[in-house]
């Protein structure tokens, strides 16, 4: 016959695997509730590598409501060491048509690095129409940021 004291730890060693399997996935479901940021492009590659580049599902990090994807490790930690300096200006959204007051979903693979800043835009023409008027454009789509919905 089984002893009481024993019965109780063998209880409580049952209930804490349990809860911590059920606090995994919880985290995971809360995980994936999270919006994918840039369509899961490594926001770090802008800078490092000057060209658009997909991350890994594997390596991600969530930031500000987003998870974002990373082609290495080392991107992931540049981000979490410093997300606001590789974060998009404007979430997910064009650049442009934000300076014109209006929310557009961007696309990844049409973007600019300027003064350090990532911005993307929705069509291929945005980077060059953005340039034109620079200042004015940052100006008047920052302007426009309480434009863009809440997550």
């Amino acid at each position: 016959m089984l002893s009481s004291s024993w019965r109780r730890a063998n209880f409580a060693f049952v209930f804490l695997v349990a809860a911590l399997l059920f606090a995994a996935a919880l985290h995971s479901v809360a995980a994936e509730s999270l919006s994918l940021a840039i369509k899961g492009y490594d926001p770090v590659a802008y800078f490092v590598f000057g060209k658009p580049t997909p991350g890994l599902p594997s390596i991600e990090y969530e930031w500000d409501e987003h998870r974002y994807r990373f082609s290495s490790e080392e991107h992931r930690e540049l981000f979490k060491a410093d997300p606001v300096r590789y974060a998009p200006q404007f979430a997910q959204f064009c650049a442009m048509a934000l300076s014109r007051g209006e929310i557009v979903e961007a696309n990844p693979e049409f973007w600019l690095v300027i003064d350090n800043n990532l911005y993307i835009f929705g069509k291929p023409t945005g980077p060059a129409l953005f340039k034109q008027n620079l200042a004015e454009n940052i100006a008047r789509a920052n302007r426009n940021r309480a434009l863009i919905p809440d997550r």
